[in-house]
């Protein structure tokens, strides 16, 4: 393990439905490319916030989480994290609160200096064992967990979407780790109408309820990483546009169905791009979407900037993150032809969190995990970065200077 003056952290975001849908194919290498990834980073302290928890057929597939947590727990490259703590939102008979959301957390052993929040208490507790929580974890006080209101999804008649957040004393330093599920787009027509489109809109409104409902709580302010399936989608409109400049639109229906669709097509009649509710696909799919990345595509990228007055992020180099080719016959590194490619899956920073990892004056990676690997319509998002030792007391002292220094203002006028 590297030492010196940072803490290097690991955060991770994987929303894993896909692979309790199908446990015995997909569990093995999503395993093994998350593996990797720790090996290759060597962090002090791991993160992995994980959504869709026994995946969209709950009821059976709770059964495979389990063996999901044995089996990454005790594979000898996490032996060395002595420290752990598992949150398991798995009690899906609770409508009014069930939210699938997984929070797990790895801390090494060369770490001593670690401590929960505890939200009842509101003071921090050593964290030096290990422990897991599963099933109702309502009365687990180390973790705050909420469900959205029901009015911010409308068009879903029941939504598992929420967050569920931690708080951290690591070395000294004082930070939020949310995990955060928001709202998908359900139609491409209706994605395609404008920007932003109605599911942004809601997007946008739990993300704000969120982060206000932060602000204005009785706990002492902390830098705050958010990471977990935001469901962040592109300008639909604006990249149909681009990728069908010169085509004519002709009304369709999808092959052996009587489906609605939409061809755009070529001077010589050939469909380059296909759109129904739940189609989208170019005839150049994979090359156009992947080619350098999806670098072309970060012009459309548009709906973390509307929060650009409170929160950052690092510049992406990564392909979209969904919607990759899910079964275990799949190509690793090919996307699914039912939604525009998009980077649904990331990790961002409120700005006291962006300027403490900037304090670190250390290298931030950024990626996606497993691209070549069939691991999930979703690939996981890591962001490894480093934050100073001691900077919670160090902003304390801050603010008990800033405080004697104004009190003897007031005194000497």
């Amino acid at each position: 393990m590297a030492g010196g003056s940072n803490t290097r952290l690991l955060l991770v975001t994987a929303n894993i439905a896909s692979c309790f849908e199908q446990p015995d194919t997909m569990l093995k290498p999503w395993i093994t490319e998350f593996l990797k990834t720790v090996e290759e980073h060597e962090p002090h302290f791991i993160a992995l916030h994980c959504q869709e928890v026994g995946g969209k057929n709950y009821e059976e597939s709770m059964q495979h989480v389990e063996h999901f947590i044995r089996s990454l727990m005790n594979r000898g490259t996490m032996l060395p994290f002595d420290k752990i703590r598992v949150y398991l939102d798995e009690e899906y008979e609770s409508a009014e609160k069930f939210t699938a959301l997984g929070n797990l957390y790895f801390i090494h052993q060369s770490i001593q200096d670690v401590q929960l929040w505890d939200f009842e208490e509101k003071k921090f507790k050593d964290c030096l064992d290990r422990r897991e929580y599963s099933g109702n974890i309502e009365d687990v006080t180390t973790k705050e967990k909420s469900k959205f209101p029901q009015e911010f999804f409308p068009e879903c008649k029941w939504s598992r979407k929420g967050f569920m957040r931690t708080r951290w004393c690591l070395n000294g330093t004082k930070f939020d780790l949310v995990n955060i599920h928001l709202f998908h787009d359900a139609s491409n027509f209706v994605a395609m109408e404008g920007f932003p489109s109605v599911y942004s809109r809601n997007r946008k409104r739990a993300l704000e309820h969120t982060l206000d409902r932060f602000h204005n709580d009785n706990y002492e302010k902390v830098p705050i990483f958010l990471f977990g399936d935001f469901n962040f989608r592109l300008n639909t409109q604006a990249v149909v546009k681009k990728i069908s400049e010169g085509c004519t639109l002709v009304d369709a229906e999808l092959p052996d169905t009587n489906e609605k669709a939409q061809n755009f097509q070529d001077d010589k009649g050939q469909v380059r791009l296909m759109v129904s509710k739940k189609t989208f696909k170019h005839q150049d799919h994979q090359n156009v979407f992947l080619k350098d990345n999806g670098n072309w595509l970060r012009e459309f990228d548009q709906e973390v900037a509307q929060f650009g007055d409170r929160l950052a992020e690092f510049p992406i180099t990564f392909p979209p993150s969904y919607p990759f080719e899910e079964g275990a016959e799949g190509e690793g590194s090919h996307y699914m032809q039912t939604r525009c490619p998009s980077w649904c899956d990331r990790v961002v920073l409120d700005k006291a969190a962006k300027k403490l990892v900037d304090s670190s004056g250390s290298k931030v990676k950024y990626n996606l995990i497993g691209l070549t690997t069939t691991m999930g319509d979703h690939k996981p998002v890591g962001l490894c970065v480093e934050v100073p030792i001691g900077a919670g007391v160090h902003m304390l002292l801050q603010v008990a200077w800033t405080k004697r220094n104004t009190l003897r203002r007031c005194v000497w006028l």
